[in-house]
């Protein structure tokens, strides 16, 4: 089977020392015989390996760090020709040999190696090559799971972003193994759900993971989601509204992200949505790859928003006289629920408030929509007071419920319509802040107790609070007026 290194391999080559065996090992090879695109080398040695990777550092000025001192790993970290940034991780062996190594992996298509001084010779003790050609995901060894179950998401996060099937010998080692997902960390367990949620088909993962039986021992709440119907316009029950909602999200996301492809928004919906939002693509891009910490961008926490922002509809389900079904404050209630796991997944405060305001908010842009009248600027300002840059998280998020929400019945002229609100929100956020949404400051707190002779409290912020407000109507647009308003407002003449 034909296959091609990257260029850096070859420019790395002269400096790795002749005298040491170096190999390319997992997804790098998988990767490189798929034809995908690389972005990160692992390599492994026999010995040495931080000396190893010290060594290439200073012969090519590369950055060296000593990952684990007790493990023998260490990362270099440095630039292409094209500019683009590797980290290239060095390794040893874990096991007597390469071979022991490789069948210690997790799956046979990650435990192939390449020697780099023989880019052509594969290394497959596993049978990796003829897997990766029957689109098949298989386990190294009956022992792999039980070695390590977060290898239980591993595997459904790489059987989906690959289009692969897992072998059935391999599905039921899983099934099998799934009680022990209890004894992972709750570091390792989030990292990769994160990087599913990050991933290109978030929403086919969870439906997996949930048929196998994963959530119980993850993410518990979630399993009230099941059978909790809804009137219309829903057509699903709340689990199959939440994995739509997921689903729309991301082809939202393709369509609107920074490489335009005419192909994806083919269909009058998703060409409505390029029409109207499309030029904001590159802001929103630089938006959802903002890092909240290292590794977890804010594409991957809004996704995770999206998975959990109906899951306070359970506990608020009524039905009205009419016998149509009410989610009464599901919104507040499912902010704190979510919140609640973000804590027992140890995600950062910055994170777990995002989160928090993304689900406590997720209605706001539909109610914008209800009037048929363009948002107003006192309603624009009010949700950009209350959401801040979250904002454009919640925007595109209502989108993405909408859309699961109606699924093939959605009426034109409403989507329409939530389109030109999300564009009016977009616009006042990126466009236009200083009108709607971030008023110059005309006043301070100490011209407040200054000019009224107040003291330091509570009723200083509510009175900035109406003059900015008032500014974002476009009511005040002075200093003087700023003052005559705050006297009326304080009562004073």
């Amino acid at each position: 089977m034909e296959f091609s290194l990257p260029p850096l391999i070859e420019s790395l080559r002269p400096a790795l020392p002749a005298e040491v065996p170096v190999y390319l090992v997992g997804g790098a090879v998988r990767d490189a015989l798929l034809g995908r695109a690389i972005h990160d080398l692992d390599l492994i040695v026999p010995a040495d390996a931080m000396r190893v990777a010290r060594r290439l550092a200073d012969q090519i000025g590369a950055a060296y760090y000593p990952m684990d001192e007790r493990r023998d790993i260490a990362r270099v970290v440095l630039n292409d020709a094209a500019g683009a940034r590797w980290n290239v991780d060095f390794a040893v062996f874990q096991g007597k040999d390469l071979e022991d190594d490789l069948r210690n992996r997790d799956f046979t298509i990650n435990a192939m190696a390449i020697a780099v001084q023989q880019p052509q010779k594969l290394v497959d003790p596993t049978g990796g090559l003829a897997d990766l050609l029957a689109k098949r995901l298989r386990v190294c060894s009956p022992t792999s799971i039980q070695a390590d179950p977060v290898r239980i998401l591993r595997a459904v996060r790489q059987a989906v972003s690959l289009d692969f099937q897992i072998a059935p010998e391999s599905l039921a080692l899983i099934r099998q193994a799934m009680p022990l997902l209890k004894s992972v960390s709750v570091e390792r367990l989030r990292d990769e759900l994160f990087r599913i949620m990050g991933g290109s088909q978030p929403a086919t993962a969870m439906r997996t993971l949930e048929m196998l039986g994963a959530l119980p021992h993850m993410l518990p709440e979630l399993a009230a989601l099941k059978g909790v119907e809804q009137s219309a316009p829903h057509t699903h029950d709340v689990w199959e509204h939440t994995l739509s909602v997921m689903g729309n999200l991301q082809v939202l996301l393709d369509v609107l992200g920074p490489a335009y492809d005419p192909d994806q928004a083919a269909n009058l919906r998703l060409g409505l949505a390029v029409l109207r939002l499309g030029r904001y693509r590159e802001r929103l891009a630089e938006h959802l790859a903002e890092p909240m910490t290292v590794d977890r961008p804010a594409k991957a926490l809004l996704m995770l928003a999206a998975l959990y922002h109906d899951v306070g509809k359970p506990a608020t389900q009524q039905a009205d006289e009419t016998g149509r079904l009410r989610f009464f404050d599901h919104d507040e209630v499912g902010a704190k629920m979510a919140s609640r796991r973000a804590n027992k997944l140890h995600l950062s405060n910055g994170e777990i408030d995002r989160l928090k305001l993304i689900i406590r908010h997720h209605l706001r842009p539909l109610l914008l929509v209800q009037p048929e009248e363009p948002p107003t600027r006192r309603a624009i300002y009010r949700f950009f007071r209350d959401c801040g840059p979250v904002g454009v998280d919640v925007s595109i998020l209502s989108l993405a419920d909408a859309l699961g929400t109606y699924e093939a019945s959605m009426p034109q002229d409403l989507w329409a319509r939530h389109l030109d609100v999300v564009r009016a929100l977009l616009e006042a956020w990126w466009e236009k802040p200083a009108e709607s949404v971030k008023p110059p400051v005309l006043l301070d707190g100490h011209d407040l107790m200054e000019t009224l002779g107040l003291q330091p409290g509570k009723e200083i912020g509510r009175l900035l609070e109406v003059v900015r407000e008032a500014q974002a109507t476009g009511q005040i647009q002075t200093r003087a007026e700023a003052l005559a308003l705050a006297k009326e407002a304080a009562g004073a003449v």
